[in-house]
């Protein structure tokens, strides 16, 4: 409140932000009079020759602008919290303390603003996956390194047999790769010379030195190149659901969105030039299909070529080509990411949309030119001659641990009844009650429902809060009257009593719901 206060007199003071350019020399000069050694460490990164400086009152700031003219442009602003950060998210400097806060042209803006802050808050994975028992993270066993407990557990591996049955529907093959790996293939790839500061330290094993890895792309063109492939295997897709561990610095990691193991939902795609557009439109259906089935809208960019990078025009051309004629053919609206591709190739990026109208990464398709360079990845053509392969790369949710994340966000922790680790909850009024409690929750069981009996010596009240605060989709209280009538009566959430039913007709019910994977 009491920098609050302060800030409202600036405001009222409606000061002007004067700016100033000047030479590096000169700034240097001006930030060591000040004593500002962190400016002087940015001012050292700086390539221009000449700088802007501006100026508050007695304010001095080094900041490239532009600012608003004056402190009275700004009337409606809040401060939200205060955290210690290291400087430049980094541990092994100093611990800073960095105060957040945001600011409006109008007070409405704001109002809905901190309105959807506070919804957000509700919202967090981290918090949800406590409250809910999902997933911790333990110093004792390493930052950034999950530990999923049994209902994410579950809930991962419904997403991941989902996930397998469309591959192979669609014509991929599972594979799996070792955890670590030669470091001659990270040469050999590039990844040793471009990617070192995001790879775990080398472990030398018989005098050679290994890598736990950090991609699965290796290992898939290994296994394409066990053997020479011919025109007519092609494409050939494998897809992997791997594990893979990135070094992340401990201050920038955050719950299941920011991790240093993570597992991929993997592919790549080996193919003619000619099959490349096609392939790209099968990508786009498999990840337009997924993001409906878990209920998401989404964005779509095409990355363009950036400043640096490899490859010949004319291969650069035929690859943006491709992604942008499998887009224009599937009708789907995009917007261009200038620049936004990697070095390698163009890209398709897909956002989610959350129910809060936040943008996560999600699906990606990559066009990649430098690994069949590096690897010498080929396949002999109807001219008997060797040609080089096209390889995508592509995931369609991003990683286990991130999308676990965005949706407990995403449903505030109520999942739909088929993504639900608990479906439904039998509840006895007594323990008078409990053998028909069993026999209920059994016959859910037998049919495949995930159904528990809660068996507590607790009162109905508690039971039923417990229940709610876990988020179970489904309550089935049964006492005197349920018994007799062989009946249960039914408590969905977010919806009420729905009145008694046989078991039977439930059953039916919930295993349509469960089936048609239905979205409420």
């Amino acid at each position: 409140p009491k920098i609050e206060e302060l800030m409202r007199q600036i405001v009222a003071e409606n000061a002007e932000f004067r700016v100033e350019f000047m030479s590096k020399d000169k700034a240097r000069r001006l930030f060591e009079q000040l004593g500002q050694t962190y400016k002087l460490e940015l001012l050292g990164e700086i390539d221009d020759d000449v700088v802007s400086v501006f100026r508050h009152g007695e304010f001095v700031d080094l900041c490239r602008g532009p600012h608003m003219r004056r402190t009275g442009q700004v009337k409606h602003f809040k401060l939200l919290s205060i955290a210690g950060a290291y400087w430049r998210g980094d541990e092994r400097n100093r611990m800073l303390t960095r105060i957040y806060g945001t600011a409006f042209f109008k007070a409405d803006s704001l109002r809905l603003h901190l309105e959807r802050l506070e919804e957000a808050r509700r919202r967090d994975h981290r918090v949800l996956g406590r409250e809910l028992d999902f997933y911790s993270v333990r110093p004792e066993f390493g930052a950034g390194l999950i530990l999923w407990h049994p209902k994410a557990a579950r809930v991962r591996h419904i997403i991941e047999q989902f996930w397998i049955e469309e591959h192979y529907k669609r014509g991929y093959e599972l594979v799996y790769t070792p955890h670590i790996a030669s470091e001659k293939i990270y040469q050999i790839s590039g990844h040793l010379e471009k990617y070192t500061e995001f790879m775990f330290a080398p472990m030398e094993i018989e005098g050679q030195n290994y890598r736990i890895k950090p991609m699965n792309c290796p290992g898939h063109i290994m296994i394409y190149k066990s053997r020479q492939r011919s025109y007519r295997e092609l494409p050939i897709r494998l897809a992997e659901l791997g594990t893979v561990y990135r070094y992340e610095r401990s201050g920038v990691l955050h719950g299941l969105l920011r991790v240093r193991g993570f597992t991929q939902d993997d592919a790549h795609i080996f193919c003619t030039p000619e099959q490349l557009e096609d392939e790209i439109i099968g990508v786009l259906d498999l990840a337009d299909f997924m993001m409906r089935t878990f209920g998401f809208k989404y964005r779509v960019f095409l990355a363009t070529r950036p400043q640096k990078y490899i490859g010949t025009d004319e291969v650069w051309q035929h690859a943006t080509d491709a992604l942008r004629g499998a887009l224009r053919k599937r009708g789907v609206e995009y917007e261009i990411d200038p620049g936004g591709g990697v070095y390698y190739g163009p890209k398709i990026d897909i956002h989610m949309e959350d129910a809060l109208g936040r943008l996560w990464q999600g699906p990606t398709i990559q066009v990649d030119f430098n690994l069949p360079e590096r690897f010498d990845v080929t396949y002999v053509g109807a001219d008997g001659a060797k040609h080089r392969v096209v390889m995508v790369h592509r995931t369609v949710l991003g990683s286990m641990e991130r999308f676990l994340g965005v949706l407990l966000e995403h449903y505030g922790g109520l999942f739909p009844l088929w993504l639900a680790p608990v479906q439904a909850r039998v509840l006895p009024v007594t323990d008078q009650f409990a053998e028909y409690a069993k026999d209920v929750e059994h016959q859910m069981r037998k049919a495949g429902l995930r159904v528990e009996a809660d068996l507590r010596t607790e009162s109905l009240q508690a039971k039923i809060r417990d229940a709610e605060m876990e988020k179970i989709p489904y309550m089935l209280v049964v006492g005197k009257r349920e018994k007799a009538n062989k009946t249960v009566s039914v408590r969905k959430k977010g919806a009420g009593n729905l009145g008694q039913m046989p078991p039977e007709e439930l059953l039916k019910r919930l295993l349509e719901e469960a089936k048609t994977r239905k979205i409420e």
